[in-house]
Protein backbone atom coordinates (compact mmCIF):
# COMPACT_ATOMS: atom_id res chain seq x y z
CA UNK A 1 0.00 0.00 0.00
CA UNK A 2 2.92 2.57 0.64
CA UNK A 3 4.76 2.12 -2.46
CA UNK A 4 1.02 2.56 -4.22
CA UNK A 5 0.84 5.59 -2.36
CA UNK A 6 4.57 6.98 -3.31
CA UNK A 7 3.89 6.11 -7.16
CA UNK A 8 0.81 7.66 -7.33
CA UNK A 9 2.36 11.48 -5.63
CA UNK A 10 5.76 10.70 -7.90
CA UNK A 11 3.12 10.64 -11.08
CA UNK A 12 0.84 13.89 -9.65
CA UNK A 13 4.58 15.87 -9.25
CA UNK A 14 5.93 14.24 -11.73
CA UNK A 15 3.66 13.83 -14.73
CA UNK A 16 0.70 15.82 -13.95
CA UNK A 17 2.95 18.84 -12.68
CA UNK A 18 -0.13 18.94 -10.03
CA UNK A 19 0.91 22.76 -7.24
CA UNK A 20 2.49 21.64 -4.17
CA UNK A 21 -0.45 22.49 -2.15
CA UNK A 22 -2.26 19.92 -3.99
CA UNK A 23 0.78 17.40 -3.02
CA UNK A 24 0.60 18.10 0.33
CA UNK A 25 -3.17 17.87 0.39
CA UNK A 26 -2.80 14.53 -1.01
CA UNK A 27 0.32 13.28 1.16
CA UNK A 28 -1.54 14.09 3.82
CA UNK A 29 -4.71 12.47 3.27
CA UNK A 30 -3.35 9.71 1.69
CA UNK A 31 -0.76 9.20 4.97
CA UNK A 32 -3.74 9.13 7.11
CA UNK A 33 -4.91 6.42 5.85
CA UNK A 34 -2.22 4.13 6.08
CA UNK A 35 -1.80 4.97 9.45
CA UNK A 36 -5.44 3.83 10.13
CA UNK A 37 -4.48 0.97 8.26
CA UNK A 38 -1.52 -0.36 10.39
CA UNK A 39 -2.29 -2.32 13.22
CA UNK A 40 -0.02 -2.03 16.00
CA UNK A 41 3.12 -4.24 15.48
CA UNK A 42 1.94 -5.46 12.30
CA UNK A 43 1.64 -5.04 9.04
CA UNK A 44 -0.61 -2.93 6.72
CA UNK A 45 -2.28 -5.05 3.89
CA UNK A 46 -1.76 -4.64 0.26
CA UNK A 47 -3.58 -2.04 -2.26
CA UNK A 48 -5.77 -5.54 -3.70
CA UNK A 49 -6.79 -6.07 0.04
CA UNK A 50 -8.13 -2.68 0.71
CA UNK A 51 -12.37 -3.13 -0.16
CA UNK A 52 -15.54 -0.76 0.07
CA UNK A 53 -16.38 -2.08 3.09
CA UNK A 54 -12.63 -0.95 4.89
CA UNK A 55 -13.46 2.28 3.32
CA UNK A 56 -16.54 3.37 4.78
CA UNK A 57 -15.35 1.51 8.19
CA UNK A 58 -12.18 4.48 7.76
CA UNK A 59 -14.79 7.41 6.55
CA UNK A 60 -16.88 6.00 9.78
CA UNK A 61 -13.73 6.43 12.10
CA UNK A 62 -13.35 10.12 10.32
CA UNK A 63 -16.86 10.76 11.63
CA UNK A 64 -16.70 9.51 15.13
CA UNK A 65 -13.64 11.97 15.02
CA UNK A 66 -16.06 14.82 14.56
CA UNK A 67 -14.18 15.42 11.22
CA UNK A 68 -16.23 17.93 8.95
CA UNK A 69 -18.20 16.00 6.01
CA UNK A 70 -16.18 18.60 3.74
CA UNK A 71 -13.43 16.99 5.08
CA UNK A 72 -14.00 13.17 4.89
CA UNK A 73 -14.98 13.85 0.95
CA UNK A 74 -11.71 15.29 0.28
CA UNK A 75 -9.99 12.49 2.08
CA UNK A 76 -12.66 9.77 0.16
CA UNK A 77 -11.95 11.85 -3.32
CA UNK A 78 -8.02 11.19 -2.60
CA UNK A 79 -8.26 7.71 -2.10
CA UNK A 80 -10.52 6.98 -5.23
CA UNK A 81 -8.10 9.21 -7.11
CA UNK A 82 -4.99 6.62 -5.73
CA UNK A 83 -7.61 3.20 -6.75
CA UNK A 84 -8.08 4.92 -10.48
CA UNK A 85 -4.43 5.48 -10.56
CA UNK A 86 -3.65 1.61 -9.13
CA UNK A 87 -6.41 0.44 -11.94
CA UNK A 88 -4.58 2.17 -14.88
CA UNK A 89 -1.15 0.96 -13.86
CA UNK A 90 -2.67 -2.91 -13.28
CA UNK A 91 -2.11 -2.91 -9.72
CA UNK A 92 -5.39 -3.78 -8.94
CA UNK A 93 -8.83 -4.50 -11.33
CA UNK A 94 -11.83 -2.44 -9.63
CA UNK A 95 -11.78 0.93 -7.82
CA UNK A 96 -13.22 -0.17 -4.33
CA UNK A 97 -13.68 3.80 -3.85
CA UNK A 98 -16.59 4.20 -6.42
CA UNK A 99 -18.59 1.94 -4.46
CA UNK A 100 -18.64 4.09 -1.68
CA UNK A 101 -20.91 7.44 -1.21
CA UNK A 102 -19.63 11.06 -0.41
CA UNK A 103 -21.11 12.73 2.61
CA UNK A 104 -23.56 15.02 1.45
CA UNK A 105 -22.05 18.62 1.75
CA UNK A 106 -24.03 21.72 2.36
CA UNK A 107 -23.22 24.26 -0.67
CA UNK A 108 -21.66 27.28 0.54
CA UNK A 109 -21.43 30.22 -1.74
CA UNK A 110 -18.73 32.79 -1.16
CA UNK A 111 -19.01 35.93 0.76
CA UNK A 112 -17.82 38.54 -1.95
CA UNK A 113 -16.99 42.22 -1.70
CA UNK A 114 -18.81 44.97 -3.75
CA UNK A 115 -16.88 46.70 -6.22
CA UNK A 116 -17.22 49.84 -4.48
CA UNK A 117 -15.93 48.26 -1.22
CA UNK A 118 -12.86 46.66 -3.40
CA UNK A 119 -12.28 50.12 -5.14
CA UNK A 120 -11.98 52.26 -2.16
CA UNK A 121 -9.27 49.93 -0.51
CA UNK A 122 -7.32 50.12 -3.28
CA UNK A 123 -7.50 53.68 -3.49
CA UNK A 124 -6.50 53.86 0.20
CA UNK A 125 -3.69 51.62 -0.78
CA UNK A 126 -2.25 54.31 -3.50
CA UNK A 127 -2.50 56.84 -1.44
CA UNK A 128 -0.89 55.14 1.51
CA UNK A 129 2.68 56.11 2.66
CA UNK A 130 5.14 53.37 3.88
CA UNK A 131 5.46 52.16 7.44
CA UNK A 132 7.62 53.59 9.73
CA UNK A 133 9.31 50.46 11.01
CA UNK A 134 12.96 50.84 12.67
CA UNK A 135 13.97 47.27 11.22
CA UNK A 136 13.53 48.44 8.04
CA UNK A 137 15.07 51.68 5.94
CA UNK A 138 12.79 54.08 4.51
CA UNK A 139 13.72 53.56 0.93
CA UNK A 140 13.31 49.76 0.81
CA UNK A 141 10.04 49.89 3.14
CA UNK A 142 9.03 52.19 0.21
CA UNK A 143 9.96 49.85 -2.46
CA UNK A 144 7.83 47.29 -0.55
CA UNK A 145 4.57 49.09 -0.43
CA UNK A 146 4.79 49.73 -4.71
CA UNK A 147 5.22 45.33 -4.71
CA UNK A 148 2.00 45.27 -2.99
CA UNK A 149 0.04 47.74 -4.81
CA UNK A 150 0.76 45.92 -7.81
CA UNK A 151 0.16 42.51 -6.08
CA UNK A 152 -3.52 43.75 -5.23
CA UNK A 153 -4.11 45.15 -8.39
CA UNK A 154 -3.07 42.11 -10.63
CA UNK A 155 -4.90 39.63 -8.27
CA UNK A 156 -7.96 41.68 -8.43
CA UNK A 157 -7.62 43.22 -12.04
CA UNK A 158 -6.93 39.31 -13.40
CA UNK A 159 -8.66 37.17 -10.49
CA UNK A 160 -5.02 35.09 -10.79
CA UNK A 161 -5.12 32.36 -8.07
CA UNK A 162 -2.16 33.27 -5.49
CA UNK A 163 -0.12 30.03 -6.99
CA UNK A 164 0.08 31.95 -10.26
CA UNK A 165 0.91 35.27 -9.21
CA UNK A 166 3.80 34.13 -7.09
CA UNK A 167 4.71 32.04 -10.21
CA UNK A 168 4.34 34.54 -12.74
CA UNK A 169 7.92 35.31 -14.43
CA UNK A 170 9.30 38.92 -16.67
CA UNK A 171 8.97 36.43 -19.91
CA UNK A 172 5.42 36.02 -19.08
CA UNK A 173 4.25 39.84 -19.20
CA UNK A 174 3.49 41.68 -22.72
CA UNK A 175 3.20 45.16 -21.64
CA UNK A 176 2.14 46.43 -24.61
CA UNK A 177 -0.78 44.18 -25.13
CA UNK A 178 -1.69 44.19 -21.57
CA UNK A 179 -1.84 40.74 -20.93
CA UNK A 180 0.18 37.71 -18.92
CA UNK A 181 0.70 33.87 -19.80
CA UNK A 182 -0.67 31.83 -16.87
CA UNK A 183 0.50 28.32 -16.08
CA UNK A 184 -2.74 27.48 -14.06
CA UNK A 185 -3.75 24.07 -12.63
CA UNK A 186 -2.25 21.21 -14.06
CA UNK A 187 -0.26 22.80 -15.71
CA UNK A 188 -2.27 24.38 -17.97
CA UNK A 189 -1.72 27.61 -19.83
CA UNK A 190 -3.39 30.70 -20.49
CA UNK A 191 -3.49 34.29 -21.47
CA UNK A 192 -5.04 36.52 -19.56
CA UNK A 193 -5.49 40.27 -19.77
CA UNK A 194 -4.84 43.93 -17.33
CA UNK A 195 -5.89 46.63 -16.80
CA UNK A 196 -4.44 50.07 -17.00
CA UNK A 197 -4.63 50.66 -13.18
CA UNK A 198 -2.61 46.94 -13.24
CA UNK A 199 -0.28 48.60 -16.18
CA UNK A 200 0.31 51.59 -13.79
CA UNK A 201 1.29 49.55 -10.30
CA UNK A 202 3.48 47.45 -12.14
CA UNK A 203 5.50 50.28 -13.65
CA UNK A 204 5.68 51.81 -10.50
CA UNK A 205 7.20 48.42 -8.77
CA UNK A 206 9.64 47.81 -11.42
CA UNK A 207 12.40 49.43 -10.75
CA UNK A 208 12.11 48.50 -7.00
CA UNK A 209 12.16 44.97 -8.75
CA UNK A 210 15.60 45.48 -10.51
CA UNK A 211 16.36 47.19 -7.13
CA UNK A 212 15.35 43.71 -5.07
CA UNK A 213 17.43 42.06 -7.85
CA UNK A 214 20.55 44.38 -7.12
CA UNK A 215 20.47 43.33 -3.40
CA UNK A 216 20.47 39.48 -3.97
CA UNK A 217 24.24 40.12 -6.05
CA UNK A 218 23.10 37.03 -8.30
CA UNK A 219 22.09 34.46 -5.37
CA UNK A 220 17.90 35.80 -6.19
CA UNK A 221 15.46 35.44 -8.52
CA UNK A 222 16.36 36.63 -11.84
CA UNK A 223 13.08 35.93 -13.73
CA UNK A 224 10.43 36.00 -10.90
CA UNK A 225 7.82 39.54 -11.02
CA UNK A 226 7.46 39.45 -7.52
CA UNK A 227 10.28 39.46 -5.18
CA UNK A 228 11.11 39.56 -1.31
CA UNK A 229 13.33 42.46 -0.28
CA UNK A 230 16.06 39.81 -0.26
CA UNK A 231 15.42 39.24 -4.04
CA UNK A 232 13.96 36.07 -4.09
CA UNK A 233 10.80 35.23 -5.73
CA UNK A 234 7.68 35.86 -3.04
CA UNK A 235 5.65 32.26 -1.54
CA UNK A 236 2.26 32.38 -1.31
CA UNK A 237 2.44 32.11 2.25
CA UNK A 238 3.98 35.40 2.09
CA UNK A 239 1.12 37.19 -0.29
CA UNK A 240 -1.74 35.80 2.11
CA UNK A 241 -0.07 37.07 5.36
CA UNK A 242 0.58 40.80 3.69
CA UNK A 243 -2.90 40.87 2.42
CA UNK A 244 -4.20 39.98 5.93
CA UNK A 245 -1.57 42.72 7.05
CA UNK A 246 -3.28 45.41 4.87
CA UNK A 247 -6.87 44.16 6.19
CA UNK A 248 -5.59 45.21 9.67
CA UNK A 249 -3.86 48.43 8.51
CA UNK A 250 -7.50 49.46 6.92
CA UNK A 251 -9.57 48.36 9.79
CA UNK A 252 -12.02 47.08 7.48
CA UNK A 253 -13.86 44.08 8.80
CA UNK A 254 -13.97 41.54 5.79
CA UNK A 255 -11.77 37.99 6.14
CA UNK A 256 -9.79 39.32 3.53
CA UNK A 257 -7.09 36.93 1.78
CA UNK A 258 -6.19 36.41 -1.66
CA UNK A 259 -8.98 34.53 -3.27
CA UNK A 260 -11.03 36.83 -1.85
CA UNK A 261 -9.80 38.84 -4.81
CA UNK A 262 -10.70 36.20 -7.40
CA UNK A 263 -14.06 36.02 -6.23
CA UNK A 264 -14.60 40.02 -6.70
CA UNK A 265 -13.42 40.13 -9.93
CA UNK A 266 -15.32 36.72 -11.71
CA UNK A 267 -18.66 38.09 -9.67
CA UNK A 268 -18.01 41.95 -10.50
CA UNK A 269 -17.79 40.98 -14.32
CA UNK A 270 -20.18 38.35 -13.99
CA UNK A 271 -22.96 41.72 -12.63
CA UNK A 272 -21.57 43.74 -15.85
CA UNK A 273 -22.79 41.32 -18.27
CA UNK A 274 -19.81 39.37 -19.06
CA UNK A 275 -20.35 36.05 -20.48
CA UNK A 276 -20.22 32.94 -18.44
CA UNK A 277 -18.20 30.80 -20.58
CA UNK A 278 -15.29 34.22 -21.03
CA UNK A 279 -14.98 34.52 -17.21
CA UNK A 280 -14.42 30.46 -16.97
CA UNK A 281 -11.62 31.45 -19.41
CA UNK A 282 -10.46 34.26 -17.60
CA UNK A 283 -10.49 31.80 -14.02
CA UNK A 284 -8.65 28.78 -15.98
CA UNK A 285 -11.60 26.58 -14.42
CA UNK A 286 -11.74 23.25 -15.77
CA UNK A 287 -15.52 22.60 -15.66
CA UNK A 288 -18.12 25.21 -16.04
CA UNK A 289 -20.28 23.98 -13.17
CA UNK A 290 -17.10 25.76 -10.66
CA UNK A 291 -17.42 29.30 -12.64
CA UNK A 292 -21.55 28.81 -12.30
CA UNK A 293 -21.41 29.38 -8.32
CA UNK A 294 -21.05 33.10 -9.32
CA UNK A 295 -23.89 33.10 -10.82
CA UNK A 296 -25.66 32.06 -7.95
CA UNK A 297 -23.62 34.85 -5.60
CA UNK A 298 -25.04 37.58 -8.16
CA UNK A 299 -28.61 36.46 -7.79
CA UNK A 300 -28.42 36.84 -3.55
CA UNK A 301 -26.82 40.04 -3.89
CA UNK A 302 -29.84 41.04 -6.35
CA UNK A 303 -32.48 39.77 -4.05
CA UNK A 304 -30.72 41.16 -0.98
CA UNK A 305 -30.80 44.67 -3.12
CA UNK A 306 -34.56 44.05 -3.53
CA UNK A 307 -34.89 43.51 -0.07
CA UNK A 308 -33.15 46.76 0.91
CA UNK A 309 -34.46 49.04 -1.56
CA UNK A 310 -37.90 48.16 -2.97
CA UNK A 311 -40.35 49.85 -1.23
CA UNK A 312 -42.89 46.81 -1.27
CA UNK A 313 -40.18 44.19 -0.61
Amino acid sequence: MQEAVEKFLHHLRYERHASEHTLRNYESDLNQFLVYLQPPGGKAPAISEVDHLLIREYLGHLHDQKLAKSSIARKLAALRSLFRFAVREGMIERNPGRLVSTPSVPRRLPSVLSAGEINRFLDWMGKLEPPSDPQVDPETARRLLLRDRAIFEFLYGSGLRVSELTGLNQNDIDRKQQSLRVLGKGGKERIVPYGTKAQEALENYWPAREAFREAAKGRGQREAVFLNSRGGRLTQRSVGRLVKRYAQRAEVSWDLHPHSLRHAFATHLLADGADLRAIQELLGHKSLSTTQRYTHVSIRQLMETYDKSHPRA
